[in-house]
């Protein structure tokens, strides 16, 4: 009899709890938006957070000096062939940046930063192609005559072709080769699957050698069994550094905040201060034409080529060619038609925004 009374108890008081529910939530509909809620300015939002006080410091150096240890291994590894990608917790970019700048300076470096939203593969392999060839011939100063018939320029040449040259014995000199170091070979702008191929047959090239860091967790799911194992030659690292990302972030933007002119600037003075000094010089002559001529719909290349070539920025319109793809994969300047069917070149910030980074990179 108790029992039942006990039962009866709890079935009314779930069954008070329901209605109770159904009858507080049936008149009643949220009126909130999201156009209501208050954006923060994202460069307030950004300063904010570069203004936390970093933690654990001596710790995080203590960890950082232990990998140090760790580059002579990485060394012999990249000389047999092997490939290194590193993962774990925080930002790799400057361990990698600090064992290819400190460990591997008997070799060439080619940096590509696989966090920006647009990267142009076969412009890569060109650059690699100028790089390698470069080293032959400074190898083989005594006998050009027997360097590898290629015709230049390589920016003519298929991606086929180009492999090929990456790849192929070039008369007793198979130990020259150059390091390719990919921070975040699993960004946006390498994420495809035709990237991927690309990439894992310019790691398998035999003058290649490639240190890349990941940081999705379903990175490796980029990848087959003979990507892995038979073209990247992967020796897997946890190095867990616990550094921000600072630079990588920058390129994307913040929840719950919005973009304005002082970020615009500040994001484009940062990847200008990156690039080269005739790089930044280069950028400046465009953006002093954009703002001395604002009704004009760009710049020609041939104008701005003349105007460089003038004030010693640039020796070829390939040197011209190199640094306006570094502007593009960057974002930093775009390429629209003009009226009279010509290419132009603009850069897609206001006139306000381009004032301050002229001022920026004056400085």
């Amino acid at each position: 009899m108790e029992v039942n009374d006990v039962d009866e108890e709890e079935f009314g008081f779930s069954r008070n709890y329901f209605l109770a529910k159904e009858l507080g939530t049936s008149g009643e509909k949220s009126t909130r938006k999201l156009a209501d809620i208050d954006l923060v300015d994202e460069q307030e939002l950004r300063t904010a957070a570069s203004n936390i006080e970093p933690k654990h410091e001596k710790e995080i150096a203590s960890l950082m000096n232990s990998y140090r240890s760790l580059y002579s291994k990485w060394v012999f590894e990249l000389r047999c062939g092997f490939g290194l990608l590193m993962y774990g917790f925080g930002s790799k970019k400057a361990l990698i940046e600090d064992f290819a700048s400190t460990a591997l300076t008997e070799s060439a470096v080619v940096v590509i930063n696989g966090y920006l939203h647009s990267i142009n593969i076969k412009q890569v392999a060109i650059a690699l192609a100028e790089v390698l060839w470069d080293q032959l011939k400074s190898q083989r100063k005594s006998s050009l005559g027997n360097l590898p018939k290629v015709q230049q320029p390589f920016n003519s040449r298929s991606m086929d072709d180009l492999l090929a040259f990456l790849d192929g014995p070039h008369m007793g000199v198979d130990e020259c080769y150059i390091c390719v170091v990919i921070h975040n070979i699993d960004g946006p702008g390498l994420r495809d699957s035709d990237t991927q191929q690309y990439i894992a047959r310019i790691a398998a090239c035999s003058h290649i050698r490639m240190v890349a860091s990941l940081d999705h967790v379903n990175a490796p799911l980029l990848w087959d069994k003979k990507m892995v194992h038979t073209q990247f030659k992967w020796c897997w690292y946890h190095v867990p550094t616990f550094a921000p990302y600072k630079v990588e972030g920058i390129f994307f933007p913040l929840i719950l905040a919005h973009g304005g002119t002082t970020q615009s600037v500040k994001t484009a003075s940062i990847v200008l201060q990156s690039l080269t000094p005739n790089a930044q010089s280069v950028f400046k002559v465009l953006a002093e034409h954009q703002l001395a001529n604002p009704d004009e719909e760009g710049m020609a290349i041939n104008n701005l080529y003349t105007i460089c070539r003038e004030r010693f920025l640039v020796s070829s319109q390939t040197t011209l060619n190199s640094h306006l793809t570094e502007f593009k994969d960057h974002e930093l300047v775009k390429t629209r038609r003009h009226s009279d069917g010509q290419d132009c070149l603009y850069i897609p910030l206001t006139t306000e925004a381009l004032e301050k980074l002229v001022l920026e990179i004056s400085q």
